[in-house]
Order: structure tokens, then C-alpha cells, then sequence
């Protein structure tokens, strides 16, 4: 059996961890865009369930989308890996109907970590909020090999 290319394998990493991914998928109504070799794309809609007491989404929100992607993101390459640490900038509201899209991108891979970039947009291309997030490789692989 040959081991898939490493577009198809990211596809396959993302379709696996997102069909179990409960937070992302059902609870937060995410959509799972694209999973790339060190790259992922998502998206949600803002609903009245994600607004805070200033009738704008909650930061946990933003953060969690965010913090999906990054997931994704970083576990492409079907090695497991988990937030090691990560910081996060709101720069504008979301707001109710927003739709919001988060790229991931890898900005560098060093032995078992890496550094991630993701940036949260809205439908009109602002930027809603800049995440870094640090992962960490652990045992196991998310595909069987």
C-alpha cells in the first residue's frame, strides 16, 4: 500500500478529525473548507447564540474558530499534535450574520513544533482578529498508517 500524496493525505487528515469533531462541527456550526499541507481553511456564521452582552460575537468564539483551524492546520501532515500555547489580537467585531473565514497557514515546522498564523475575516474582507498558535507533535497519527 503506497502512502498517499501529501495534498490527499491532508484532505483525508481533515475529513477524519472533522467528522468527530463535535465542537467545531455541532456545536459551533464551523465548516471545514480546506485541509492543506500546513494550511487550513474555516468558517461560521454568526448566530444569536454566539453574541456576548454587547450584542457582538464573543471573543471565546472568534478564538475558538480560530483555534480550530489551527488544529487542522497543524495536524496535516497526519503526525498528532496539540496547542502548546497561543495568543490572539480582536481588532473588530464580528457581528450577528457575519460570516466569518479563518485561514491558517504554517509559518515555520522545527522538529516536534511549529508556529501558526491564522487570521479571522468577515465577508467583507475585514480583519476580525490575528492568532498565533505554537503546536506540539505527540504520538500517534490521526489517519491509520
Amino acid at each position: 500500500m503506497s502512502t498517499p500524496d501529501p495534498q490527499t493525505l491532508a484532505r483525508q487528515v481533515g475529513e477524519t478529525m472533522f467528522a468527530v469533531d463535535v465542537a467545531s462541527k455541532d456545536t459551533m456550526g464551523m465548516e471545514l473548507l480546506a485541509c492543506e499541507p500546513g494550511r487550513a481553511l474555516m468558517r461560521m456564521l454568526v448566530k444569536p447564540l454566539h453574541l456576548n452582552g454587547h450584542q457582538i460575537c464573543h471573543g471565546g468564539f472568534i478564538f475558538t474558530l480560530a483555534d480550530s483551524t489551527f488544529a487542522f492546520a497543524c495536524n496535516s501532515y497526519n503526525k498528532n499534535a496539540v496547542a502548546a500555547g497561543c495568543s490572539i489580537e480582536f481588532l473588530k467585531p464580528g457581528k450577528l450574520g457575519d460570516v466569518l473565514t479563518c485561514e491558517g497557514i504554517e509559518q515555520t515546522l522545527s522538529g516536534r513544533h511549529g508556529i501558526y498564523d491564522m487570521k479571522v475575516t468577515n465577508q467583507n474582507g475585514d480583519v476580525i482578529a490575528m492568532f498565533r498558535g505554537k503546536s506540539a507533535q505527540i504520538p500517534g497519527s490521526v489517519v491509520p498508517e
